[in-house]
């Protein structure tokens, strides 16, 4: 009986540790298009680098994240939460953007085979939602 209950503690607790340890390989977004404007006096324009600066920079900033233009054409962007740190970096044109993982802290990465927590992914997800987002129906006029 005692072993019996020793086993499925053990096995409980193998259980447990796994699913707390959820990683995966992170996924990154690469030349992302940039929607044409929907909007009726500019539908089919494309956005200028300012404002595909602006826009991406309002989009990261309503999900929390600390924003920065590097320099024209890149954005630094970073995540802190619960004592977790994500950093990107978001090259862009007029038509396109991607979303490359930078650095992070207390999310278990490995540089040999690019993997991390899966909070990684799931926030990059959500910011390029975000961007997204932020360029459908959008007038372009940050």
């Amino acid at each position: 009986m005692k072993r019996a209950l020793l086993g499925v503690l053990l096995t409980g607790f193998v259980l447990v540790f796994a699913l707390g340890c959820r990683h995966g390989t992170i996924v990154e977004y690469k030349d992302v298009k940039i929607p044409a404007s929907q909007i009726p006096a500019r539908v089919g324009q494309i956005p200028t680098l300012d404002e595909v600066g602006n826009g991406i920079m309002s989009a990261g900033t309503k999900l929390g994240w600390s924003m920065k233009i590097e320099r024209p054409g890149n954005i630094f962007g970073e995540l802190r939460l619960r004592g977790k740190m994500v950093a990107v970096d978001i090259p862009y044109t007029a038509t396109a953007y991607s979303i490359f993982y930078r650095d992070s802290a207390n999310l278990n990465y490995n540089p040999n085979d690019k993997t991390a927590h899966s909070n990684v992914s799931g926030w990059m997800r959500n910011l390029h939602l975000a961007i997204q987002r932020e360029f459908v129906g959008s007038s372009f006029t940050y």
